[in-house]
């Protein structure tokens, strides 16, 4: 299949030419433009997945070592949850090359958290495999960089530090809550409000509950930490 002009332009971006161009069409095509002749990027997201925790794991012990087990598990869950892949993919333009539904573009998935970070996922098994693990951990160590050298900071736990912060005040607990779902039932979009008893409150999207509760919980903290 033929790539086009902005495939090649994010493929530059990438820092990657593949030799085989499939590959990165697959990676960026998401479920709902699959068809009987058209792969989409499921298989690939979910070695992408593996590769990224590997080279992850890696990443860590040789920043920090003598770090313990119970330092690097946050640390490590905050670089490849799915919001930081999602991160990442947009900083890249990855949204603006993805073959989405007619659905899916309709209702703005080239923003949504879930399909960037699946796609960003998908994205990294496509260079492991067109030119094997080495290229692929240099690809997520130039892309993760920044988040690595930062991800102490990034691995507190966003509903804990609310609630502390929320303790610290005199103030009730946060809550939660469900204010729209969207998407197909094996592949849900949940939004979540983080509210605080004062009125302030915060929004996020993810392809889970608990995900998309810590997301609102750490936009809702960096606002009332930079109050």
């Amino acid at each position: 299949m033929a790539v086009s002009e902005a495939l090649r332009a994010f493929s530059a971006r990438l820092g990657h030419e593949f030799r085989d161009p499939d590959l990165l069409i697959e990676a960026v095509t998401h479920g709902s433009m699959a068809s009987p002749v058209r792969a989409n990027n499921q298989r690939l997201e979910f070695l992408g997945d593996r590769v990224l925790g590997l080279v992850m794991a890696e990443a860590l012990l040789e920043a920090d070592a003598g770090a313990s087990e119970g330092q690097l598990a946050p640390r490590f869950n905050a670089l490849v949850r799915k919001e930081t892949c999602a991160e990442v993919a947009r900083e890249i333009g990855l949204g603006e090359v993805l073959r989405l539904g007619r659905s899916e573009m309709m209702s703005g998935g080239r923003r949504k958290n879930a399909l960037l970070g699946d796609a960003m996922e998908a994205v990294i098994a496509a260079v492991y495999v067109d030119a094997g693990f080495q290229a692929a951990r240099n690809l997520v160590v130039r892309l993760w960089g920044a988040r690595i050298a930062r991800v102490e900071e990034d691995a507190r736990d966003p509903k804990t530090a609310l609630q502390e912060w929320a303790q610290g005040q005199g103030k009730p607990p946060p809550s939660y809550v469900e204010v729209a779902r969207s998407g197909p039932d094996h592949a849900p979009i949940f939004t979540i409000e983080a509210r605080l008893e004062d009125g302030r409150a915060a929004r996020a999207e993810a392809g889970s509950k608990r995900q998309a509760e810590q997301a609102a919980a750490r936009a809702l903290l960096a606002e009332v930490d930079g109050a």
